[in-house]
């Protein structure tokens, strides 16, 4: 089955809570959301290998430790995942990034894909799918379905709010893939919000709210 890995780091916790807030501005929204995702791909990247590379410092030669392996890269889901992207990317410069346009049909809470572009060798890479909310796990589920159609194997979801439905729903469909989560919440409401939630993060950060 899945690893999930719920943080309880008091940075992030604290962070959440800001974040909750109806009142926060969508600066300080956009800013913590960038921030959060930092703080969690952190955890999330603790696994990577590493391996030995012999430098010179200003006195000495010496061997330190560099990443290793398949190269990264970060594809968040449009839109909102946007800006937890520009987070990760704080941290892992040199990643890739590839986008995955999905919205939810009101009606039937079924995500629509309206784009897909990838890095030409992503299949090569370590994926870090990440939306700031894992609700239904309906849009999450169809973006990694996409990946592994390309025959993408390396895949690492990353949110900063769930909702215990949407974290099942996630594991059952793709058990090999590990979850980072900021804070799991209570449950869906009837619309498939997450409660308490902290609304529609894509409106909070682009202010359309």
């Amino acid at each position: 089955m899945s690893k999930v890995t719920v943080m309880n780091h008091p940075l992030i916790q604290h962070k959440i809570g800001i974040m909750r807030v109806k009142d926060t501005s969508t600066k300080e929204f956009r800013d913590l959301v960038s921030e959060i995702a930092m703080l969690i791909c952190y955890e999330a990247t603790r696994e990577l290998h590493l391996a030995d590379k012999e430098i010179e410092t200003p006195l000495e030669k010496t061997t330190v430790k560099e990443i290793a392996g398949k190269k990264l890269c970060i594809v968040p889901i449009l839109r909102a995942g946007l800006h937890m992207a520009d987070g990760i990317l704080n941290l892992i410069p040199n990643a890739k990034v590839g986008h995955i346009g999905m919205y939810r049909n009101e009606e039937t809470l079924e995500p629509v894909e309206y784009f897909c572009k990838l890095p030409k060798d992503a299949d090569e890479r370590d994926i870090f799918v990440v939306d700031p909310m894992l609700a239904t796990g309906g849009s999450a589920i169809a973006a990694i379905n996409r990946l592994k159609a390309r025959g993408i194997k390396s895949i690492r979801f990353l949110c900063l709010i769930a909702a215990p439905e949407g974290v099942k729903a996630l594991e059952e469909a793709h058990p090999d893939i590990d979850i980072y989560i900021g804070a799991v919440d209570r449950q869906l409401n009837e619309n498939g919000y997450i409660l308490p939630g902290l609304g529609d993060a894509g409106d909070r950060i682009y202010g359309t709210k």
